[in-house]
């Protein structure tokens, strides 16, 4: 008998999203002025772009927690 709910890593999915689509409008805003011609966006804007990779891995560690609970049930 598996503990494991049937959504093992849905969680860590749907939290990867949103990381990920937060990190891609940071983009967009980062990217923005220099289309525009103003005065680029301080430094710590261009960080938030790596929320991008961050949503990323952690959507992809819920994507193989759900395929290693689903082997398990099995």
């Amino acid at each position: 008998m598996s503990t494991s709910s049937p959504g093992a890593g849905d969680r860590l999915v749907r939290i990867g999203a949103i990381i990920f689509f937060i990190g891609a409008l940071s983009t967009l805003a980062t990217m923005a002025p220099l289309f525009l011609g103003t005065h680029p966006l301080p430094s710590i804007a261009w960080s938030l772009c790596m929320l991008m990779g961050v949503g990323f891995l952690t959507a992809a560690a819920g994507v193989f927690r759900s395929a290693r609970a689903g082997s398990r049930e099995r």
